[in-house]
């Protein structure tokens, strides 16, 4: 099995939307999937974390691969496997999906220094978006076994960014949270076929399942090549994917878990300021592009940075 296959697997036409056939569907392939790798279940009970919400079943999907020291606390790594309606949700999950079934694959021979929990979140999209029955929310506050170290989302990882000589552009979000993972970034450069660029949780809010993370003062990474044209969208479509670029995420954040893992993380929660962080990463990454996004130098200061964000957001409707 590789990326593109499951992906193609799991964008069907029938979609994923909580409470169909093809929701059952996904769910069941991923639950072969990692059953042939190999990998353990997280909770005692399998692999199937079920719950309920106004007389819908639900079920989070959480897998583990044991850490060499058991006693400290785990990483986790997360996506939704849900749709927006009865949409193909290529990109709107199924390459994040995807990506981690990929890591868990290779985490699972070559383990980190602490426990890596693989979470397959149900009922992300809406009508569950930041409701109590959305999947991550009902992990956090009901099934979690223990402290996480520190949590790293995907969502929307499959497509080219779409903006002029920045499509390989990958969007962190969540370095704030804490110093160490600033540690981690700056010590983790990207892997052929993308370029990294970090920014601040609250340009652009909390758009996935990393939200409960963050209100509990967990550490936490989002990534994302932010939204598309085809983002909801019928043609949200597995030809539309860039999937050499999917593969390189896949091997960051392979990387990143192996630093996150090592790092203690010991700062307390948005305790430093990121923006010379920020300000390395745009000069290394954006370069000559930002000329044709009308600024004539890299931003030096905060300010400069939310023009450029915003200019971003504006113009090319990120």
């Amino acid at each position: 099995m590789g990326i593109e296959t499951d992906v193609r697997n799991l964008a069907t036409d029938m979609g994923r939307e909580v409470g169909t056939a093809g929701h059952d569907d996904a769910r069941g392939y991923i639950l072969d999937r990692l059953h042939d790798m190999g990998i353990a279940p997280y909770l005692p009970g399998g692999f199937e974390a079920s719950y309920s919400s106004d007389d819908q079943e639900f079920s989070n999907i959480l897998a583990a691969v044991p850490g060499k020291d058991l006693f400290l606390a785990p990483v986790l790594l997360g996506a939704h496997y849900d749709t927006c309606g009865s949409l193909p949700g290529a990109d709107d999950n199924a390459a994040a999906v995807a990506v981690l079934l990929e890591v868990a694959n290779w985490i699972r021979v070559d383990p980190t220094d602490r426990s890596v929990i693989f979470a397959f979140f149900d009922a992300e999209e809406p009508p569950h978006f930041l409701l109590p029955s959305m999947g991550s929310i009902r992990f956090f506050e009901d099934q979690r076994l223990g402290p996480i170290h520190a949590a790293v989302i995907m969502d929307l990882v499959g497509h080219d960014v779409p903006v002029p000589g920045l499509e390989d552009l990958l969007f962190v979000m969540g370095m704030e949270s804490n110093e160490g993972l600033g540690e981690v970034l700056q010590g983790c450069p990207a892997e052929p076929g993308i370029r990294v660029l970090p920014t601040l949780n609250e340009y652009v809010g909390d758009m996935s399942d990393h939200h409960i993370f963050r209100l509990n003062e967990v550490p936490y990474l989002f990534l994302s090549c932010a939204t598309w044209q085809h983002y909801h969208q019928p043609t949200d479509t597995t030809d539309k994917l860039n999937y050499r670029k999917i593969e390189a995420i896949a091997r960051y954040m392979a990387r990143l878990t192996i630093q996150i893992s090592s790092n203690p993380l010991a700062g307390e929660f948005e305790g430093y300021d990121t923006t010379s962080i920020e300000v390395g990463f745009i000069k290394d990454t954006m370069g000559p592009a930002l000329s044709g996004l009308g600024m004539p130098r890299p931003p030096e200061n905060r300010r400069e940075i939310r023009e450029l964000v915003s200019t971003m957001m504006t113009h090319f409707g990120l």
